[in-house]
C-alpha cells in the first residue's frame, strides 16, 4: 500500500506555488517512484528535470514535468516532517534525561527519539543502535550528510552498559561504514563520572580521530542530572578538579589532531570551563562552531557577536544620538530591561550588560539568573527553565520596563514553556511585557534597547 504524503504549507513563490500545488494536496510519487520517507524525497527533487504526481483534495490527479536548477528546492512542506513514522529510542541509557522528567508533564516530552533521519533534518544525535542496514545503505546511496551520532564510548563492552543495550557494541561498527563511505559525521561523547572519563575518554578520543577527515567534530559533554533520580544508574557531578582534567585531556588531544588534521577536532562543552573556572577558549578553537547545539562554543559566540553590535553602533554615524534621543523624550530618560538567564550563563552576560551601560547611560540592564528548583539545582542552562520557576523568583523584583527571555526556553516555533505555560501567563502573573531574544548577539544588543528582533 503506497504512503500518503499530505502537503502541509506551499513556500510563496516556489516552483509548488507556481504549479498551482496547493496545501490538502498529496504527493504519490516522483518520476514513477513511491516515496518511502524524507530521504527518499530530498534524494529523488535535487534532479534537474522532475516528474510528479500530485493528487487533489477532489480525487483529480495531476501528472506535472518540472525543469530546474540542481538541488533547487521545490517549496513543498508536509504535515509529517519525516513523511514517515518517527523511531523511538530502544536504549535504556544511564544518563538519559527524559528519564529524569518528573511524572505529569505533556506526553511529547517522555518520547525518545533515535531517527537517523531526524539527524539529518534537525541535527538530532543518535545511537546507530536503531539504524538497520536498509537505513545505512540509503544513507551511503544518497549520500546524506551530517549524520550526529552519540557515541559515548569506543568501548564496545561498556558502551553495552550505558546503553542497556547488548548491541550497542556492535553498533559502533555501523561508523567504519559510514567512514568507508565519506560520510560527514559528527559525535558525542556524555561524560559521566567515574564510567567513561579517565582513560576511558582517552580510548574515545584516540579511536575517533581515526574518522577523521569525515568525522569532522567531537563534542565532550558534562552528564545533566536533575534531582528525579530514584531508581536509576548511581551517578555523580564533576567538581572543579574533575572539569580541569577533562579541559586537559581535550586540549592535548587538540593539538595532537591540530599538527596532523589542522583541525580541533575534539571540543568541551562550555560547562567544563566554567566549572573548571577557567576561561572559554578563543574562536579559533572552535572550528567554525560545529557544535554549537551541544553548547560547544555558544558564549564566546554570542560575546563575539555582542561585541561586533556593540563596536558596530559606536562606529554608525548618529546611531547614539538618535538612541538617547528616543530614551530622552519617549522614555523620560531611563529604561530599564531585566534578562531572564540561567545560572551557567549569567557571568557572561552581567559583563555584557556593563558593556552596554557604559555606551548607553540611561540605559538599565539587569541580569536575573534562575535558580532550577523544577529540575534540581544542578541543572543551569536557561534551556530548562520553566515559566514557573520564573514567575516564582521574579515576581518580587524589580523588573523594570520589560523582560527579555532566551528563544531556547520555548518550545520551537511557540510562545510555550516546558511546563506547558504561555509567554502570556508571564506576562499576566508579573504584569511586565515579556521580549524573545534570538539566538545571537544582535538580538541581544538589541533587547537591551528593549526592541525584539523579528524574523
Amino acid at each position: 500500500m503506497s504512503k500518503e504524503h499530505i502537503i502541509y504549507k506551499i513556500t510563496p513563490g516556489s516552483i509548488a506555488q507556481e504549479l498551482e500545488i496547493e496545501a490538502g494536496d498529496v504527493l504519490v510519487s516522483i518520476n514513477g517512484n513511491e516515496i518511502e520517507d524524507v530521504f527518499d524525497y530530498h534524494y529523488m527533487v535535487n534532479d534537474e528535470y522532475l516528474e510528479i504526481l500530485i493528487r487533489k483534495a477532489d480525487g483529480e490527479e495531476w501528472e506535472l514535468e518540472i525543469e530546474k536548477e540542481y538541488n533547487e528546492d521545490l517549496g513543498i512542506e508536509f504535515e509529517n516532517g519525516l513523511m514517515d513514522d518517527y523511531k523511538s529510542c530502544t536504549n535504556k541509557c544511564i544518563f538519559c534525561f527524559i528519564d529524569q522528567m518528573p511524572p505529569g508533564m505533556r506526553e511529547t516530552l517522555y518520547f525518545k527519539d533515535d531517527d537517523s533521519r531526524l539527524s539529518f533534518l534537525q541535527g538530532n544525535y543518535v545511537t546507530l543502535t536503531n539504524m538497520k542496514d536498509k537505513d545505512l545503505d540509503r544513507i551511503i546511496q544518497y549520500h546524506m550528510g551530517p549524520i550526529n551520532i552519540s557515541v559515548q564510548t569506543t568501548n564496545p563492552e561498556l558502551r553495552c552498559m550505558m546503553l542497556h543495550n547488548r548491541f550497542a557494541g556492535d553498533a559502533l561498527k555501523k561508523i567504519d561504514r559510514l567512514y568507508e563511505a565519506g560520510i560527514q559525521m559528527n559525535g558525542q561523547i556524555v561524560l559521566c563520572k567515574g564510567v567513561n572519563d579517565g582513560e576511558e575518554l582517552e580510548r574515545s578520543i584516540r579511536d575517533l580521530s581515526k574518522y577523521l577527515p569525515y568525522m569532522e567534530s567531537v563534542s565532550v559533554v558534562p552528564v545533566g542530572l536533575s534531582k528525579y533520580r530514584e531508581g536509576l544508574y548511581p551517578l555523580e557531578p564533576f567538581t572543579k578538579e574533575d572539569a580541569t582534567q577533562v579541559i586537559e585531556t581535550i586540549e592535548k588531544w587538540q593539538a595532537k589532531c591540530m599538527e596532523e588534521h589542522d583541525m580541533h577536532f575534539i571540543h568541551a562543552s562550555d560547562e567544563w570551563y566554567l566549572l573548571a573556572e577557567r576561561p572559554l577558549p578563543e574562536e579559533d578553537s572552535y572550528d567554525g562552531y560545529l557544535q554549537l547545539e551541544n553548547g560547544v562554543g555558544m558564549l564566546r559566540l554570542l560575546m563575539n557577536e555582542f561585541a561586533e553590535a556593540l563596536e558596530d553602533a559606536k562606529a554608525e554615524p548618529g546611531y547614539k544620538d538618535e538612541v538617547m534621543k528616543v530614551l530622552n523624550e519617549e522614555l523620560d530618560g531611563h529604561h530599564k530591561v531585566t534578562l531572564i538567564t540561567g545560572r551557567l550563563a549569567a557571568p557572561f552576560l552581567r559583563q555584557m550588560a556593563a558593556d552596554f551601560m557604559q555606551e548607553f547611560p540611561g540605559y538599565e540592564v539587569e541580569v536575573l539568573d534562575i535558580r532550577n528548583d523544577f529540575f534540581g539545582e544542578k541543572i543551569t542552562v536557561s534551556g530548562l527553565i520553566t515559566a514557573q520557576d520564573l514567575i516564582a523568583q521574579a515576581k518580587d523584583k524589580e523588573l523594570g520596563n520589560t523582560i527579555a527571555i532566551p528563544c531556547n526556553m520555548l518550545r520551537s516555533g511557540e510562545r510555550v514553556f516546558l511546563d506547558d505555560q504561555t509567554v502570556e501567563d508571564v506576562e499576566n502573573a508579573l504584569q511586565v511585557p515579556v521580549i524573545i531574544v534570538k539566538s545571537s548577539g544582535l538580538a541581544l544588543f538589541e533587547a537591551m534597547l528593549g526592541y525584539e528582533v523579528e524574523d
